[in-house]
């Protein structure tokens, strides 16, 4: 025990950071800078004073930063889910497929072009910088949630992309080389990942959904961790079967974002809570490996800020701009996606790749990788909220809820439906006598105003941002749908 000391002196110093991390929230609320790029920037300053914290193993990086990225996939597939999906699922993938590699080339180009990088080396790059991250978006817009497609897309585009991403950097530094063989060997690599990566994500969520909802458990706390063991299983099994884990576990968590199983609430806010610490912890670690000294080099800082700005007003404008040419977004939504696209913590964790590779003047790249995060978290989502007001992207304000109002069941209840009012929808309005007068079994339970209840009646007029329960047989939730929503019309 002669130890206890030190290591009591380890958790209060732990803890106090971790608690430092959490309240850092007041702090963007005010500034209007991504959360992450706080975590990032002192994580490296402390490690510049205290340089003990460049002693951890890149591998055990890579390892911390892959199991916040199982969570933070999850719960973003979670938070997706196929119904909110569906209606954008072609511009995801051809943005998230498609559109990263066309990234990742026309940088390696650019790189190769402006600064000498060998093609192979350019490419690696190229690639470590194409990922998006949304997470640090919405960090951004702080309690405001963008309405609309445009949201959907960029969440979906960044959960598309990482295993993209990162199974594009993992074929190219298996091949060692840019010519027509090695190409080859890239594309089936790839091809590989993505196909066993879906195949295990698709299966693995029918079946968690389904001991979700067949196999019950003692306790209601085991449930969350149910879905976390089978989760990062899914991971687990898709690496060994030679795919892309990531692809796996979003896949999975977009499978059972929408579907009704028993503790699905507290499922979901743990696995939220979770991804939150995620995030923290892969931008801490990765701040320790990064070195100031490095960055300030005017070999590292200016090929890195020269490519943040080519990338954000003219690579990404240009390539995700011809990807989105087939697609029915509006303009405002158009523009808002170009310039939303934002690096986060995958396009680090892919330089960190390059650190434990046999790869030239790594250290260098590495950091050209960071400055271009930074920039890109700092310049570009440090003026997202702007863009986006004089864009005019419509959103709306999402308030903590600190408090539930409900009644446990011990059987799965049958024709509930939740609905929030959008502004200008058929409800906003709208008497409630007049909107779902379509059936004597329609039943209105709840409805709440600004996080107060409303004694429902037939005249009770509803309103763009009231939350409306209703209970109806399941079979009229297409008339539901389309005499709330418009959807349908």
């Amino acid at each position: 025990m002669n130890d206890t000391v030190p290591f009591g002196w380890l958790i209060l110093l732990a803890a106090g950071g971790a608690l430092l991390a959490v309240l850092s929230s007041r702090v963007v609320a005010r500034v209007r800078v991504p959360a992450p790029a706080l975590f990032l920037i002192a994580a490296a300053v402390a490690a510049h004073f205290a340089p003990t914290l460049h002693s951890i193993p890149h591998r055990t990086v890579e390892r911390l930063v892959t199991i916040a990225l199982i969570v933070i996939l999850f719960d973003g597939g979670m938070h997706i889910g196929w119904r909110r999906l569906r209606g954008a699922a072609g511009v995801v993938l051809t943005v998230g497929v498609l559109g990263t590699f066309m990234t990742a080339a026309a940088i390696g180009a650019l790189a190769h072009a402006l600064f000498g990088l060998e093609w192979w080396v350019a490419l690696l790059v190229g690639t470590a910088i194409a990922p998006t991250d949304p997470a640090v978006v919405f960090s951004v817009l702080g309690q405001r949630e963008v309405v609309g497609r445009s949201g959907t897309v960029l969440e979906g585009e960044s959960g598309a992309n990482d295993p993209v991403g990162i199974a594009l950097m993992t074929a190219l530094l298996g091949a060692g080389a840019v010519d027509a063989g090695a190409l080859g060997g890239v594309a089936g690599e790839f091809l590989l990942q993505m196909a066993v990566g879906g195949a295990v994500g698709i299966a693995g969520g029918q079946l968690l959904l389904l001991s979700m909802r067949r196999l019950p458990l003692p306790n209601e706390g085991l449930y969350p961790l149910r879905v976390l063991a089978a989760g990062l299983a899914i991971y687990g099994i898709a690496a060994v079967a030679h795919g892309s884990g990531f692809l796996a576990v979003f896949c999975a968590g977009i499978l059972i974002g929408n579907e009704r199983a028993p503790y699905k609430r507290e499922i979901e806010r743990f696995h939220s809570a979770l991804a939150s610490l995620g995030e923290i912890v892969a931008f801490v670690v990765l701040g320790c490996t990064v070195d100031l000294g490095d960055i300030a080099a005017t070999s590292v800082w200016v090929p890195g800020l020269v490519l943040g700005v080519l990338l954000a007003v003219i690579v990404r404008p240009l390539v995700v701009g011809v990807c989105l040419l087939p697609f029915d977004l509006a303009r405002n939504e158009r523009a808002f996606v170009l310039w939303a696209g934002l690096k986060g913590a995958v396009p680090i964790l892919l330089g960190s790749f390059l650190l434990t590779a046999n790869v030239p003047e790594r250290q260098r790249l590495y950091g050209i990788v960071v400055v271009v995060v930074v920039f890109s978290v700092l310049v570009q989502g440090g003026t997202v909220p702007l863009v986006a007001r004089l864009l005019r992207v419509p959103m709306r304000l999402v308030e903590p809820e600190p408090w539930s109002l409900g009644v446990r069941l011990r059987g799965e209840p049958r024709g509930v439906h939740h609905f929030t009012i959008e502004p200008e929808s058929p409800a906003d309005g709208c008497t409630i006598r007049d909107l779902l007068d379509l059936s004597d079994e329609v039943w209105v339970s709840f409805a709440i105003r600004r996080q107060e209840l409303l004694q429902v009646t037939g005249d009770t007029r509803l309103e763009a941002g009231d939350k409306v329960l209703v209970l109806a047989p399941p079979e009229l939730r297409p008339h539901l749908d389309l005499a709330v929503t418009g959807a349908g019309a």
